[in-house]
């Protein structure tokens, strides 16, 4: 059981440049909510369904992140920060990591209907910040979802998916990065820019076209001046 312990908080510092230390990381609300979820998920499956929400409340409150004890979720699951919601029919994999303020969130909810209502999450997927996964949906293995993405539909595996509604994008399905990505979006590749860049990058064209128009005035002046001369001569 320590070894685990050691080998589930040593997966957490190779994803996460912060903690100097194990020690660190065992402060971290994440660890603590998948602890508590692992005794309520135990409880919830005896059918003692009280006692597992009433501990499902009090990680709640602890650590601002709500498991429902009916999820199931495989190794080294890491959540960056709390304000997530996981819902009781999401399967999350081995190696998945989500970030602050995400949802893996149902459909139809007024419906009143059981079954399988939540996404599942296959193995080293990551969702970046605010990421809304909603219904049952599989992400496929190495998928990216960027932050703010809202994903309604099958993710291919390898993906990486951004905006809302979410798309497939910079990463082919048939492709993946092999190393960690942090937030879920490659930080050195250009990502889809917000209308203010749009802005400004319109700008800078528009600049830079006025400069080549502006040579190509003086460069057809300078022409004309020498056939007047040649002219004049």
């Amino acid at each position: 059981m320590l070894k685990d312990l050691i080998r589930y908080l040593d997966s957490i510092v190779a994803r996460d440049p912060a903690p100097r230390s194990r020690w660190e990381v065992l402060l971290y609300p994440g660890v603590w909510a998948l602890f508590w979820h692992k005794v309520a998920h135990r409880l919830f499956k005896a059918r003692l369904f009280f006692l597992a929400r009433a501990i499902n409340h009090m990680s709640r409150m602890f650590t601002a992140i709500d498991i429902h004890p009916g999820a199931t979720i495989g190794r080294n699951f890491f959540i960056d920060h709390g304000f997530s919601v996981i819902g009781e029919t999401a399967v999350i994999g081995d190696n998945v990591t989500i970030y602050q303020g995400v949802t893996l969130g149902g459909t139809n909810p007024t419906n009143g209907k059981a079954g399988k209502r939540h996404p599942t999450l296959e193995d080293n997927v990551i969702l970046g910040s605010g990421a809304q996964i909603l219904g049952p949906i599989t992400v496929g293995r190495r998928a990216r979802i960027g932050a703010s993405a809202v994903v309604t539909e099958d993710v291919p595996e390898g993906a990486t998916m951004i905006g809302v509604k979410a798309r497939s994008t910079l990463v082919a399905a048939e492709t993946w990065a092999k190393e960690f990505m942090p937030y879920g979006t490659p930080c050195k590749e250009p990502c889809e820019p917000s209308g203010v860049q749009r802005v400004e990058l319109l700008e800078a064209e528009v600049a830079r076209l006025r400069e080549q128009v502006g040579l190509l005035l003086e460069h057809a002046s300078a022409q004309e001046q020498a056939s007047t001369n040649m002219t004049g001569t």
